[in-house]
């Protein structure tokens, strides 16, 4: 069985939750601290694939970066808004449970439930 990962922000109350709740469902997640070790470019397009949404639709607009980086400009590409998050990963939203070809955002928490 490939193991669940969990790209976690422990400062974040959604990520603890959704930590919380995997735990509680007997779910031993591989855990993946996203802001030590942000993904490749390669690994964030392979979970926008598994999660079915764009590189925009995981950004976080409130962040300072986003305005910062003037990420709302609505012609950059997704290459340019992927390569923004490598760059600052901060700009994730997390979040993201994995489990083999899904992904699920923890946004509400109970949301990863079913793909574990």
């Amino acid at each position: 069985m490939t193991a669940i990962q969990i790209l976690h922000n422990p400062r974040c109350s959604k990520s603890r939750q959704t930590l919380a709740l995997l735990e509680e469902k007997g779910v031993e997640p591989e855990i993946i601290k996203y802001l030590d070790t942000p993904p490749s470019a390669a690994e964030l397009k392979t979970i926008l694939a598994k999660l079915g949404i764009s590189a925009r639709d995981l950004l976080r607009k409130g962040e300072d970066d986003y305005k910062k980086l003037n990420l709302k400009d609505p012609d950059l590409s997704e290459a340019a808004l992927i390569d923004a998050m490598v760059n600052h990963p901060k700009l994730i939203e997390r979040p993201i449970v994995i489990n083999n070809d899904k992904a699920r955002l923890g946004r509400p928490p109970e949301s990863v439930l079913d793909i574990v």
